[in-house]
């Protein structure tokens, strides 16, 4: 694997070093949003919701992550619950993903964006 393909975490390396591959984070901040309430699920690709239709769950589904020199920027793309607040769901959703990455890799987070995808009502199926 190329140098760019991995994170390197930089801690007292007397027994070795610790590299981090960015699917990684993008599992964690994707299982750390579905913990949030208010989002009904993560929007993918065509692709994950394909494999999913065959039993392949996806935990980094929906989620993007770019990684800078001061730590990661992070996208996520979710289907929220009709009649909850968009602006609280979103705020809810960048402090659990910021704090589960952070306290799981030490990785400092830099941005959290969050893309609302749709809108699920009740009774209404997923497409």
């Amino acid at each position: 694997m190329s140098d760019q393909l991995l994170l390197d975490i930089l801690e007292d390396d007397s027994l070795g070093s610790v590299q981090i591959v960015p699917q990684v984070l993008e599992v964690i901040a994707g299982i750390a949003a579905t913990e949030v309430d208010g989002v009904k699920s993560m929007h993918g690709n065509f692709a994950t919701g394909v494999a999913e239709k065959f039993g392949k769950k996806s935990h980094g589904k929906g989620v993007r992550v770019e990684l800078t020199e001061n730590g990661a920027i992070i996208d996520i793309y979710v289907i929220l619950k009709f009649g909850k607040s968009i602006p609280e769901v979103a705020t809810k959703l960048q402090t659990n993903i910021k704090q589960n990455v952070h306290t799981m890799t030490s990785i400092q987070v830099e941005e959290v964006n969050v893309h609302v995808a749709g809108i699920q009502m009740e009774n209404q199926e997923i497409v």
